[in-house]
């Protein structure tokens, strides 16, 4: 688990700014996502080719079948023709299910993100924060020297 936050830390995926708050670099984390996605469908479609190639009843015949019933897995459209009919194939299936669509799901939302910039509005909020604090202590500096101002001007001696 070090090993892995040690990577993580080091791969550019995020930057901690000035409020302590990591920011996410979207465009590290895509590219992360994508090339995930991609060694995952071709990954599991290998295995589910090579379990299901041969068995009578099974609908995929040839390695883009089952690379097909990947991408239709992952993006929640349907099997269409193709079915896997053996345990290991219903696996890969239900595998590429769950993580094709958090995967798939991750880069709509990074999509959204971007296109819709909520990420500015957080941005925007801890920089008013910051604002304001800074405006709240000079408030109470110049407080103190009026009353510092008052108190001498009330006592004459």
């Amino acid at each position: 688990m070090i090993i892995i936050k040690k990577i993580i830390d080091k791969s550019g995926f995020y930057s901690i700014d000035s409020f302590g708050v990591k920011n996410y670099h979207l465009g590290v984390v895509s590219i992360f996502a994508i090339v995930l996605f991609i060694v995952l469908t071709f990954t599991l479609g290998y295995v589910t080719y090579i379990a299901e190639a041969n068995i009578s009843g099974s609908t995929i015949e040839d390695y883009g079948d089952a690379v097909w019933l990947m991408l239709m897995a992952s993006s929640t459209i349907g099997f269409g023709g193709e079915l896997p009919v053996t345990l290991v194939g219903r696996i890969t299936v239900f595998t590429m299910f769950v993580l094709g669509v958090g995967i798939l799901g991750l880069l709509g939302g990074l999509f959204a993100q971007k296109a819709f910039g909520f990420s500015d509005t957080n941005i925007k909020n801890r920089e008013l924060r910051k604002q304001n604090q800074e405006i709240l202590n000079k408030v109470n500096q110049l407080e103190a020297k009026i009353d510092a101002l008052i108190s001498q001007k009330s006592d004459p001696s």
